[in-house]
């Protein structure tokens, strides 16, 4: 199997799908608070992480916490599964034919064309994401009830049509652009720049990752708090009409309404929630590439 051509193709893929799904699973429940935070933001609230998770635990229960998991799962098939695995192709595809280290603008351009593509894939399952952990926001009667990833797109599908499930594709694309300019460009370019150092090993991967982190974080949340409010969005009852006509109609309002400062709400939050995601999916990558060629995968 590790001769075969199918599987080099898909390796880095499967890799990057199995790192994703790993992070997640840990990181759900600040994602979850993060979402929150977000959207009470939106309605011009402002709540900290420790009032929303408390709120959360006494009115819905520990099951909250994970509420949207199955969609969280599906989404890092697919989204992390291609990002990750186009950031390797791509690399490998740009390496200077002399061996020599590919210059930082290079490793960006990777990451940002990886993240953009796997964004408008990963999109269907990020927008029922959204909706399963806005839900239980809502009034009872204006709430959709998803109880799983399947009935979410099939009620996305039944009310808005195919299109639907592609509800926020730009913010999403150029949120995942910024976030993989972080994590991977950052990720790479830190690795080099440690090695020569004398790092290596574990500290290598755990010091690397935690400078993406950083960045991933710090340049990705505008983009994923207009991301929020354009998925999490439901027509007027009375006149029909979206809240936000589009992204730069958000942008707008959101400038308005609570200046560039609204765009890093629950910051905190969000560094908590993305730089560990960032360091347990790279970290969890490094291990199973070890994996693999140690079974000769």
């Amino acid at each position: 199997m590790g001769d075969s051509a199918v599987w080099g193709a898909m390796k880095p893929f499967v890799t990057g799908s199995i790192s994703g799904m790993a992070a997640t699973c840990c990181i759900q429940p600040i994602d979850m608070v993060k979402v929150r935070i977000q959207l009470a933001a939106g309605s011009g609230k402002a709540e900290g992480p420790v009032t929303v998770a408390t709120n959360m635990l006494k009115n819905e229960g520990l099951g909250a916490m994970y509420k949207g998991l199955s969609a969280g799962l599906t989404r890092q098939v697919v989204y992390t599964g291609a990002r990750l695995g186009l950031f390797d192709k791509f690399t490998e595809l740009s390496k200077d034919p002399s061996g020599k280290p590919s210059g930082f603008a290079t490793k960006a351009l990777c990451a940002l064309s990886a993240g953009g593509l796997a964004a408008i894939m990963g999109n269907p399952a990020d927008l029922a994401l959204i909706r399963m952990q806005a839900d239980g926001m809502l009034p009872p009667a204006e709430r959709r009830g998803y109880t799983n990833v399947v009935t979410a797109f099939s009620g996305i599908l039944a009310t808005e049509g195919a299109a639907g499930l592609f509800a926020g594709w730009l913010p999403t694309s150029t949120r995942a652009m910024a976030l993989n300019f972080g994590m991977l460009a950052f990720n790479a370019q830190a690795k080099e720049v440690l090695q020569g150092v004398g790092v290596s090993g574990a500290p290598l991967t755990f010091g690397a990752s935690a400078i993406a982190g950083f960045f991933a974080s710090f340049f990705s949340l505008p983009f994923d708090f207009v991301k929020t409010q354009m998925q999490k969005q439901k027509k007027d009852p009375v006149t029909g009409e979206w809240q936000y006509k589009s992204s730069m109609d958000c942008v707008t309002k959101t400038l308005a309404e609570g200046g560039p400062l609204r765009f890093y709400a629950g910051f905190p939050t969000y560094y908590v929630r993305i730089a560990p995601h960032a360091m347990i999916t790279l970290i969890a990558q490094d291990q199973v590439k070890k994996f693999w060629k140690a079974n000769g995968l």
